[in-house]
């Protein structure tokens, strides 16, 4: 047999199945005014976003990861999945890992489980681990989930974070099938630039800043983002990834019927729309009401438009991301026939 002949036969990683969840309890613009000295005109005005999902007190990433992986698990019926991939920047604890934890709490216990650390392009890094199981031979079956309580690590009184993000988990099943087949994950894109990793960071609470011997300074257990540059970073490289992961599938962007860029800030995700010359209309958005949810605002974007029809089953959708690392990623697919729970 041929290598493409190889290629072709060889194990192929198909979503079959989508769920997610947000905490009850919602933050509306108007609800952050008074203690950070903005408006509810300026926050959407720079981001797009009116409100916002948080995490009660006492309740942990793991906890929105066993809602929105159990409901993949009901949207895919089937055999359990042998393996659980959980991508957040906010796990439970700096050890052990959250997935089998998460794993266990599922009733998968037993189960290959581990986490993925790429900050807003979580789910892409976790969806090429989900894929490379299946494309091995190591897992038939693979539940990728997302989840991060990202509100925990931001600054309340930082204008320039606490406007932005929320909480929340989105999650996919992936299935062993073939190339041809609606839902295959074709190639996904990835790349990093460790060079520039003091644009988005959390500077305590690691080896380095435990190995100094000194405490952490002021507001050093926060989440800090240079807001100008990572915009700038995360156009050029959302909208290149984008770009090859067409390439990849056979595609131009006039191709592209639903385009799901990873929700960080509305301006952003106009500019890289226009960048790639992707009509407002075909691109998902919902930053309005959950803000930038981290590792989840893909699959959580994917689930909740799936419920409302706005991605059906045929759309060629092509996915994007960028975050802290800084790291990036994209990827193409065709939508499969799949209810969201």
């Amino acid at each position: 047999m041929t290598a493409s002949g190889l290629a072709a036969a060889a194990p192929t990683a198909v979503i079959c199945g989508i769920g997610a969840h947000v905490p009850d309890r919602v933050v509306t613009n108007r609800d952050l005014v008074a203690r950070l000295d903005t408006t509810d005109e300026w926050i959407r005005s720079r981001t797009g976003i009116a409100s916002r999902h948080m995490v009660p007190p006492g309740t942990a990433t793991s906890d929105l990861a066993v809602e929105a992986g159990g409901r993949a698990l009901v949207s895919a019926g089937g055999p359990p999945p042998d393996a659980v991939v959980l991508a957040t920047t906010t796990p439970d604890r700096p050890c052990p890992a959250t997935a089998p934890e998460v794993a266990a709490r599922i009733g998968l216990g037993g189960a290959a489980a581990f986490d993925v650390s790429a900050v807003c392009s979580g789910f892409l890094y976790a969806l090429a681990a989900g894929s490379g199981l299946i494309a091995s031979g190591t897992a038939r079956q693979v539940l990728v989930i997302a989840a991060d309580a990202f509100t925990t690590i931001v600054d309340p009184a930082d204008r320039g974070t606490a406007v932005i993000f929320g909480d929340g988990a989105g999650a996919v099943v992936l299935r062993s099938g073939r190339r041809d087949e609606p839902g295959a994950v074709g190639p996904v894109v990835l790349g990093s630039d460790g060079r520039l990793s003091g644009l988005i960071e959390v500077r305590a609470g690691g080896s380095r800043q435990r190995s100094s011997g000194l405490p952490a300074g002021p507001g050093e257990e926060y989440f800090r983002m240079r807001g100008r540059e990572t915009f700038r970073h995360a156009v050029e490289r959302m909208s290149a990834a984008s770009r090859e992961a067409a390439r990849a599938a056979g595609w131009r962007p006039a191709d592209v019927d639903r385009f799901a860029a990873h929700q960080a800030n509305g301006r952003i995700l106009s500019a890289v729309a226009a960048e790639l010359g992707i009509p407002a209309e075909r691109a998902l958005s919902n930053i309005e009401r959950v803000g930038n949810t981290g590792a989840a605002s893909i699959p959580l974007l994917l689930a909740q438009a799936a419920a409302e029809g706005s991605l059906a089953a045929g759309h060629r959708l092509l996915m994007t991301a960028f975050g802290g690392g800084l790291a990036w990623g994209a990827a193409a697919l065709v939508w499969p026939d799949v209810k969201a729970c």
